[in-house]
């Protein structure tokens, strides 16, 4: 265990230390925030769906915490080529918890972006239910432990940055924008509905949804056992990739 939160608390500085990643990347998130709650709020609201900043807020959460938590597979790659990672792995620790490690850092702080998003985003007048703080910091975090573990995984079977980049940059936007985040899932086609019913961010987004604002599609029961699956499996697909890196 001692081995885990060393890895851990080194990502944790890492972060802090970095004011520019910090506020890198929010930027994004925060542009989507305000354009599109003020954009399109008043149609929203003509079209009869309400109130679109209490919509969208829980879908941006997760979209600072799904940025934070894929691009910190990056530091894999940052840690093979600068030697650190060499001497992380010649070390008397299993890979499996050095794996652990790393991932529950990058979820731990892609978890802090999203508790910063929601506090911008009650400052702008998104108002959210207080009683349901505790279970949305238990969706946001199965939100980060889920994308870490994939980036992690893709992180483990590359070797340079740029086809990292790349491949992140592929998947974000497809698994943000399918997702529910920014349009509700009702009287979608049926080839949408089965595309974002496959993607785990769908299952957060509605978790956020329903515990801070009480609206839901899937239910709170099959969002969090979708989520809790889903950690648990690419966890052990991450842990084996990682456990296979050759320096």
């Amino acid at each position: 265990m001692n081995a885990i939160y060393i890895l851990w608390l080194r990502q944790i500085k890492r972060y802090f230390r970095s004011k520019s990643r910090l506020l890198g990347s929010l930027g994004q998130p925060l542009l989507f925030l305000l354009a599109l709650s003020f954009g399109f709020g008043p149609i929203f609201q003509k079209a009869g769906g309400g109130n679109y900043l209490e919509f969208l807020a829980p879908g941006i959460i997760a979209m600072g915490i799904l940025f934070t938590a894929l691009f910190s597979g990056i530091e894999i790659i940052w840690d093979k080529q600068f030697g650190f990672l060499k001497e992380t792995l010649v070390a008397p620790v299993t890979r499996i918890k050095i794996m652990i490690g790393r991932t529950l850092g990058g979820a731990t702080i892609a978890m802090i972006q999203g508790i910063i998003v929601l506090i911008i985003a009650s400052l702008i007048g998104f108002k959210f239910s207080i009683a349901g703080i505790i279970p949305s910091l238990a969706f946001m975090f199965l939100i980060a432990l889920i994308f870490t573990a994939l980036g992690t995984a893709i992180a483990s079977m590359l070797e340079d940055m740029q086809g990292f980049q790349f491949i992140m940059n592929f998947l974000v936007m497809p698994i943000f924008f399918l997702s529910g985040a920014l349009f509700p899932l009702g009287d979608l086609p049926e080839s949408l509905s089965v595309i974002i019913a496959a993607n785990p961010l769908s299952y957060g987004v509605d978790g956020l949804r329903r515990t801070l604002v009480n609206a839901a599609h899937f239910g709170i029961g099959l969002d969090f056992a979708v989520l809790i699956g889903t950690s648990a499996a690419l966890l052990l697909i991450g842990g084996y990739l990682f456990s296979k890196i050759e320096i």
